[in-house]
């Protein structure tokens, strides 16, 4: 039998910063937890002006030091046909989120703020953390991390894996 695979995509501005590390911590918990059959994980950004770039380095850098490699990761620009191919849309940031909304064809995706899965939270927005130095990206990087950790409790539920 063919079972589908849910699609997650991960969108942030310019896909170099934010939506990496989210594609990169979300696909490492997947496949931690046996689950890489069931997904496709990809990222995007709103803009299309990093398009074929490798992460930024201080993203590189930071997945690095927890573990992970995302330098093979390419930025590109959203897609009309992402939500078609995506069953969930999770933006890093309101403005994001606005963006993705107005651009929506179709009715499949799920469009969500990826800050909703973190229980705690007051802000839902991921701030970008081009402008916030090293340690920036560190809390950014914790901020992604204890949001997909959320994300995939959530699904494994929903879903009975």
């Amino acid at each position: 039998m063919n079972e589908k695979k849910f699609g997650v995509l991960f969108v942030c501005y310019g896909n170099i910063c934010r939506s990496p590390l989210g594609e990169g911590i979300f696909s490492h918990l997947v496949e931690e937890a046996g689950l890489s059959e069931k997904f496709v994980i990809d990222s995007c950004g709103t803009s299309s002006m990093h398009q074929g770039e490798a992460p930024h380095r201080e993203s590189c850098l930071v997945a690095s030091k927890h573990g992970l490699n995302i330098i093979k990761q390419r930025a590109r620009g959203l897609r009309d046909d992402d939500f078609l191919d995506f069953d969930l849309i999770l933006a890093l940031d309101e403005a994001v989120c606005a963006d993705i909304l107005e651009r929506r064809l179709g009715n499949k995706a799920t469009i969500k703020l990826l800050r909703e899965y973190e229980p705690q939270a007051k802000d839902l927005n991921v701030p970008d953390p081009y402008y916030g130095g090293r340690d920036g990206f560190e809390k950014v990087y914790q901020m992604i991390d204890l949001c997909c950790r959320e994300l995939l409790k959530s699904l494994s539920r929903r879903f009975s894996f």
